[in-house]
């Protein structure tokens, strides 16, 4: 019962084009691609954005002094 022929497999994918069609099924194939394609897009531009610029980072070790402070970590 847990697993299914190719058989079964071929079914259900004849039912489901008899249902939806192949023009329907192929529209969706394209969306979900064009979604995926964005997504990998926009992740891409997120890592960019992320990272900064090599000039920035040599600019704020030549001569420039960051003050900060330190707080003790206590143990409870």
């Amino acid at each position: 019962m847990g697993s299914f022929s190719i058989w079964h497999w071929l079914i259900v994918l004849v039912i489901v084009m008899l249902v939806f069609g192949t023009k329907k099924i192929r529209n969706i194939g394209q969306d979900l691609g064009g979604a995926v394609k964005g997504f990998k897009d926009g992740m891409k531009e997120a890592n960019a954005e992320a990272k900064p610029a090599p000039e920035a980072v040599a600019a704020a070790q030549v001569g420039e002094t960051i003050d900060v402070e330190v707080k003790e970590k206590t143990t409870s």
